[in-house]
């Protein structure tokens, strides 16, 4: 494996394993746990620049972070350069190390609008947003994938581009838009992006467990790697890859569970915390009636009941439910 120290425009990570900005799942508990469990760097939500210059209520709760969490990541997303600069010189974003632009994401609603994915499509738009996001002095980084559709070959190209107008990074997901998150991760251009540049190239796309991690350093040559799914079902892959103990659920649900609650009130905590014991239940016998009690939860404590049912004996132990 080749797990070291990474160094990111003079940021020294501990390694070279990170956590993928998730919509709606990178909060703070999350990114907490995942840190604990090896991760080097852990990105926040992606957040929209539009909604920074209006002052949305949800862009608040996205930016949350703990004094002590260092170092801070986040990705931001939108299609206006002036927009982009501004919320890169913002007073919301200044704790941030580093700012990741969106320009992976291929869920239609942001495509639309021409953002994510989209400027993959306008190469003069893209470097320009790159530009003007790196004239605010932070450091900026970059995460697109390989192409839009099948047989694209953008990758290596579009990573001179970024490098060019000033990234200081760039994450390289190795599917084209039209695969979403399915299909063969395509290798080749990752390493031919890794080739073509200077800065740091994190390949992303696939890595599920060690074997896979091991996969992509083998074939790509990346300096790191980035997890995202896969943490979602078993955020234990960190501890897996970076070789450290793997903490059972027994012990990080209860306290991802309390942490969520206590930041963010009854009602998100009970919902949100109802999507991740279904996530964790992933490869148990009895999950489709799992999941349902669970979703029929209407409290915190009732979620925290299923939950030591479920994950309260060793882990590995086969619940069924009666």
């Amino acid at each position: 494996m080749l797990l070291h120290e990474l160094e990111i425009a003079g940021l020294k990570l501990e390694n070279n394993v990170l956590l993928a900005p998730m919509a709606g799942y990178t909060n703070q508990p999350f990114r907490k746990m995942c840190r604990g469990l090896g991760a080097g760097l852990a990105f926040n939500e992606m957040v929209s620049a539009k909604g920074l210059a209006f002052g949305n209520e949800e862009s608040k709760r996205i930016l949350y972070t703990e004094e002590g969490e260092s170092p801070k990541a986040i990705q931001l997303f939108g299609s206006v350069p002036v927009l982009m600069r501004a919320a890169c010189e913002s007073e919301e974003l200044s704790k941030f190390d580093l700012i990741d632009i969106n320009m992976g994401c291929p869920m239609p609603k942001i495509v639309r609008n021409g953002e994510g994915n989209a400027l993959m499509e306008q190469p003069v738009l893209a470097e320009k947003i790159i530009s003007e996001c790196a004239k605010s002095g932070k450091r900026i980084a970059v995460k697109f994938r390989v192409g839009v559709k099948e047989g694209d070959r953008r990758a290596a190209e579009f990573a001179k581009l970024c490098e060019g107008a000033g990234a200081c990074m760039i994450t390289v997901h190795g599917r084209t838009r039209d695969k979403i998150y399915a299909g063969p991760v395509d290798f080749e251009q990752i390493r031919e992006a890794k080739e073509a540049v200077k800065i740091p190239v994190i390949g992303n796309g696939g890595v599920w467990n060690d074997k896979d991690a091991r996969k992509m350093f083998d074939r790509t040559g990346v300096d790191g790697i980035m997890i995202a799914r896969a943490a979602l079902y078993r955020p234990q892959v960190f501890a897996e890859i970076t070789e450290r103990e793997e903490t059972p659920f027994s012990e990080l649900f209860p306290a991802q569970l309390k942490e969520t609650q206590e930041l963010y009130g009854e009602h998100f905590a009970c919902v949100f915390m109802r999507k991740m014991a279904a996530f964790y239940l992933k490869g148990r016998r009895g999950a489709a009636e799992w999941k349902r009690k669970l979703f029929s939860a209407e409290t915190c404590e009732e979620v925290d009941k299923y939950a030591k049912q479920i994950f309260g004996g060793s882990e590995g132990t086969e619940i069924t439910v009666s």
